[in-house]
């Protein structure tokens, strides 16, 4: 290979793999990534997850869609959309990792948002798996209940946030109750973890979300006729 067609090889090649990084660099896109890493979602439904209108989120998809990150189902009129493999989480996944030790600014985001997250009293799957074969601790997956229906943790229960004040009764205070939701920037196990302390409840939250577990090579369950 000469020196013309070396140079042209790199800079056809480098360009393809800009496209990933051309995909990704847009929050709104990475936010429907983090959302998708739950289980296959609807255009209209990850739409109304992340506060944008039908039309953009479809765009959003379509440009992440050219670059093989996600892939879709069509079902009568509606779009479903998944992500192509479990290396689109690894990919997203390392991204937050080397932004919250690369940019300061991350971290003081969170703090600021999330101020009261130390007194949640986090816990990370490592202490949980230890917890869980000790027993007397009650698993509660906050997230909607079809995130639950595509994957959960084994053993836990689904109230999704939004209905849990209604079932604040169906839950024994003898147990430790252990909340968790989509990942580490998701609030959902935040305040159902708030709710359930302030009405006697001792409860914590879940460090990692069903992705982050998985990747651990943890076992998920997966309900009957999900997709």
């Amino acid at each position: 290979m000469d020196k013309q067609e070396k140079r042209k090889f790199k800079n056809v090649l480098y360009e393809q793999f800009a496209r990933i990084g051309k995909a990704l660099s847009n929050g709104h896109r990475l936010e429907l990534l983090e959302v998708l890493a739950q289980g296959e979602h609807s255009v209209e439904t990850l739409a109304q997850e992340t506060g944008m209108s039908i039309a953009n989120a479809s765009q959003h998809l379509q440009v992440m869609r050219a670059a093989q990150l996600v892939e879709v189902r069509r079902e009568g009129v509606y779009q479903y959309y998944r992500l192509a493999d479990a290396q689109v989480f690894t990919l997203w996944q390392t991204m937050r990792q080397v932004g919250e030790s690369r940019i300061a600014e991350i971290d003081r985001i969170v703090q600021t948002y999330l101020h009261d997250r130390s007194l949640l009293q986090p816990i990370s799957a490592p202490e949980l798996i230890q917890r869980l074969i000790e027993g007397n601790i009650l698993l509660l997956d906050v997230r909607p209940s079809e995130e639950y229906a595509a994957a959960h943790l084994p053993g836990a229960l689904s109230i999704p946030v939004t209905n849990l004040a209604a079932h604040l009764s169906e839950l024994s205070q003898d147990k430790e109750i252990v909340a968790y939701c989509r990942g580490p920037y998701c609030v959902f196990a935040d305040e159902a973890v708030a709710l359930l302390q302030a009405h006697g409840y001792t409860a914590r939250r879940l460090e990692q979300g069903v992705p982050e577990w998985r990747a651990l090579g943890l076992p998920t369950v997966i309900e009957k006729g999900a997709s």
